[in-house]
């Protein structure tokens, strides 16, 4: 299937100055340092980004930087696209499928099982999706995908689960296949809605993600606040389906060994979705959420600063442990490690420079 281009376009008028409210500003962000990469009790390496964190009431407990600027939480979104989806009139799907759709995957066999199994409840196939072509994104699936001879493909694509719901919802309500991936599609005009009505705002900007979707650009606050809402939900709600969907199918919304499926595993009823270029929501049943964005898009600074903004939740330290540091390598040895900036350590022998011996 050949998608049309995507016009990058706010969808209506509504959705800018609606009940959602005005859009957040179109600005350079105004990040801060949030991790450290320290070598030798030397800080080496320095990356910025912004926090946030909401306290159970939805008020802002915790920030860093710049969480009131627009930016693109890329696949971060797909939890809040999944809710537009059921409610633009997605079949219904067992929990499994549902995960899938709000998924980052790996490719792994059972990824690959459940997008058939979306888009065979429309009679579809492999070739009406519109998404790119690529690799699977798991570094074992990938390299067992090369093993059998095959290249890129559509389902093989990490959003192929979110691409095959948008099709099914289509055919559903009987929008044109054709042009799916435009901004002006019926389809994208309903989940900007959801969107902009999650997040309490209205959208900056609609640009194009790597898969070839519409996405929509709003606050990272307003996205953790979103992450919350779901988290928060009645289970018989859009929104409860789709985040117990997630919690009970951490392994399909990313893969096997993933730090979020891991972190999900560790908390017990965490909602948690990360983004490429560095960004993490997660949010707890109570209300408590956080979100952050590193600014260089760095991925190996997005889980410490993930867990010191958890940390601040009053999560227990030692569930967060393996998630809070990352090593930093000499000849083999630990000699640092990458840490959020205003995190406690436990390590004082990786923090403090080294005397010469003699």
């Amino acid at each position: 299937m050949s998608a049309s281009p995507i016009r990058a376009e706010v969808p209506t008028a509504a959705i800018r100055d609606g009940a959602a409210g005005a859009p957040p500003p179109v600005r350079t962000p105004r990040h801060v340092p949030v991790a450290q990469l320290v070598r030798g009790g030397i800080v080496e390496g320095v990356h910025h980004g912004s926090v946030v964190v909401l306290a159970a009431d939805g008020t802002v407990a915790y920030q860093r930087g710049d969480a009131e600027a627009a930016f693109y939480p890329r696949s971060a979104l797909k939890p809040l696209q999944a809710v537009g989806l059921l409610r633009a009139g997605l079949p219904p799907l067992d929990e499994a499928a549902l995960a899938l759709v709000a998924a980052s995957h790996s490719g792994d066999e059972r990824h690959l099982a459940t997008a058939r199994r979306i888009l065979q409840h429309g009679g579809l196939t492999e070739d009406d999706l519109g998404n790119v072509p690529d690799l699977p994104y798991g570094t074992a699936e990938r390299h067992a995908w090369l093993g059998r001879g095959l290249g890129p493909g559509r389902l093989a694509q990490n959003c192929s689960g979110k691409h095959a719901a948008m099709l099914l919802t289509a055919r559903a309500r009987g929008w044109p296949l054709d042009g799916y991936l435009d901004a002006g599609h019926p389809l994208q005009r309903e989940l900007a809605a959801t969107v902009a009505e999650l997040t309490g705002q209205g959208i900056a900007h609609v640009t194009v993600d790597g898969c070839g979707a519409p996405l929509f650009a709003v606050s990272l606050l307003g996205l953790t606040r979103a992450a919350a809402r779901l988290a928060t939900a009645a289970p018989d709600t859009d929104e409860g389906r789709v985040a117990g969907a997630m919690r009970t199918h951490p392994e399909l919304v990313s893969g096997r060994g993933r730090d979020v499926a891991r972190l999900v595993g560790a908390l017990p009823g965490l909602l948690a979705k990360d983004g490429f270029e560095g960004v993490q929501i997660a949010a707890l049943p109570d209300g408590r959420a956080v979100g952050v964005k590193i600014a260089d898009g760095a991925d190996r600074a997005r889980m410490p600063v993930t867990a010191a903004a958890l940390a601040r939740c009053g999560i227990d330290p030692d569930a967060l442990a393996p998630f809070a540091t990352a090593p930093v390598l000499g000849g083999g040895a630990e000699v640092g490690h990458l840490r959020a900036v205003d995190a406690p350590t436990d390590r004082p022998d990786l923090d403090r420079p080294r005397q010469p011996a003699g």
